[in-house]
C-alpha cells in the first residue's frame, strides 16, 4: 500500500559532454515513486539506467529537471550536501559489496553511524540488531575475507538499513552470487519490504525483477515501460493496490 510520493522527478535529464558530442543519457524522466514500493529498474547498456540510478541516488546531478527526495530538493545540491543527503536518506546495496576488507562485519556494518555522529555504544548497538535481523549473528567478528559471498552481501544489507534510510538503492545486489543465494538474498529483501521499507532495484534479470511489485524500464534515456507486476494485482480490486501478506 502507498501514500505520498518519497521520490518525484520532473523533466529530468542529463547530458555529458564527451569532446566535441554532446551525449543525451537522459533524454526526460517523470515519475514518482511511493512510500514502501518496491520498484525494480530495468534497461539494457545504454538505456540510461546507471544515470538514472546516480541521479536518484544523489551520487551526480541533473543537467536540468527536478528531483524531489523525500521532501528535499535535491536537483541543484552541492557535492557536500549531496552527501549529507545520502548518509541520511539512501541505504545502498552494491554488486560488489563494497565492504572494507580489515574491518569486522560489524564495524563494517557500524560505519556510516559515524559519519552520521552516533556515539560507539549506539551505533555498535543498531549495527548488531541489524546483523542479527539478517541472520549474521554469528558473523559479526568475521572480516569479509572469511565470508562467503551471500553472507558479504547480508552485511550490505545490513549496512544500508543501520541508519533507517528513506529508500533502500540496490544496484545489481545480487550479480556476483549464484541461484541458490540469490533466492536467498531475494527473501531478505521481501522481508525489508514487508517492515515498510521503499526499495529501488537496479537490475538487468528479469527473475530478479519478478520480485518487485512494480518495474520500470528505460530505452534511450526514456521510460519505455512503467507496469505493475500482474503477480501483486488483487483481481477484485479496481485501483490494483498491491496484495496484503
Amino acid at each position: 500500500m502507498t501514500t505520498g510520493p518519497i521520490i518525484s522527478v520532473n523533466d529530468l535529464r542529463k547530458t555529458y559532454v564527451m569532446g566535441t558530442t554532446l551525449v543525451h543519457a537522459l533524454q526526460s524522466i517523470t515519475l514518482d515513486i511511493h512510500k514502501n514500493e518496491y520498484v525494480a529498474l530495468m534497461g539494457s547498456s545504454g538505456s540510461g539506467k546507471s544515470t538514472f540510478m546516480n541521479l536518484i541516488g544523489c551520487l551526480d546531478t541533473p543537467t536540468s529537471g527536478q528531483y524531489i527526495l523525500n521532501g528535499i530538493n535535491v536537483s541543484t545540491m552541492h557535492d557536500e550536501e549531496l552527501a549529507e543527503v545520502r548518509n541520511k536518506e539512501i541505504g545502498f546495496i552494491f554488486q560488489t559489496f563494497n565492504l572494507l576488507p580489515r574491518l569486522s562485519s560489524l564495524e563494517n556494518v557500524a560505519l556510516p553511524l559515524v559519519y552520521a555522529g552516533v556515539g560507539k555504544s549506539k551505533r555498535l548497538e543498531r549495527a548488531r540488531e541489524v546483523l542479527a535481523a539478517v541472520g549474521l549473528e554469528d558473523r559479526m567478528d568475521h572480516r569479509p575475507n572469511e565470508l562467503s559471498g551471500g553472507q558479504r552481501q547480508r552485511v550490505a544489507v545490513a549496512r544500508a538499513l543501520v541508519n533507517n534510510p528513506s529508500i533502500i538503492l540496490a544496484d545489481e545486489p545480487t550479480g556476483n552470487l549464484d541461484t541458490k543465494t540469490s533466492i536467498e538474498i531475494m527473501e531478505i529483501f521481501e522481508k525489508i519490504h514487508a517492515l515498510g521499507n521503499t526499495i529501488i532495484l537496479v537490475t538487468h534479470e528479469p527473475d530478479i525483477s519478478e520480485h518487485a511489485h512494480r518495474i520500470i524500464r528505460l530505452r534511450d534515456g526514456l521510460v519505455e515501460d512503467d507496469k505493475i507486476n500482474e503477480q501483486f494485482i488483487t483481481v477484485s480490486d479496481p485501483n490494483h493496490r498491491y496484495k496484503e501478506d
